[in-house]
């Protein structure tokens, strides 16, 4: 059985390590600590109650969802960062992760959820329009898909998503 809670900062190290090896097998060892960079303790710091970690009954992580709700928007809620256990992917606890953000959001009055991937990640596009994800429109167009050229910075494209709640 797969637990969720709220995440906490000393979840950070056990995270980041996730990461380095949840992709280790899909990119070098290089690019699997680079993404990690995407997750600075400051998330768990600043945003550990909108964000979730999933334990199995041994306490191990078999995923997490980073997500916020916005200081400058109070309709809007955004998903930073989410990993799942290559042998939990499937299963339908990325689905549920999202559920229960979606869930919480809605209960502090967000209307809003958004979230980016990069224009190169098929899985996570496909996955966001299951959800009931749009594609917001973008300055250009990378096989069939909007993308917002320089997003993240020059050469950081990403594909730009919003759901209504």
């Amino acid at each position: 059985m797969i637990t969720l809670r709220a995440a906490s900062e000393a979840d950070h190290q056990t995270l980041v390590r996730a990461i380095q090896a949840w992709w280790g097998d899909s990119r070098s060892p290089e690019a699997a600590r680079e993404l990690a960079l995407l997750l600075p303790r400051l998330f768990l710091q600043h945003f550990a109650t909108t964000s979730l970690v999933a334990e199995t009954d041994d306490g191990a992580v078999a995923g997490f969802l980073v997500g916020l709700h916005s200081a400058d928007d109070p309709e809007l809620a955004y998903v930073h960062f989410v990993g799942i256990e290559p042998g939990h992917r499937g299963s339908g606890l990325a689905r549920r992760l999202y559920g229960t953000f979606f869930e919480a959001a809605a209960a502090a009055g967000r209307r809003t959820v958004k979230a980016v991937t990069s224009p190169g990640n098929h899985g996570s596009i496909a996955f966001h329009r299951k959800l009931g994800f749009r594609l917001e429109p973008g300055d250009t167009v990378v096989g069939e898909v909007p993308v917002h050229s320089d997003y993240d910075g020059p050469g950081q494209d990403r594909v730009c998503f919003v759901r209504d709640l």
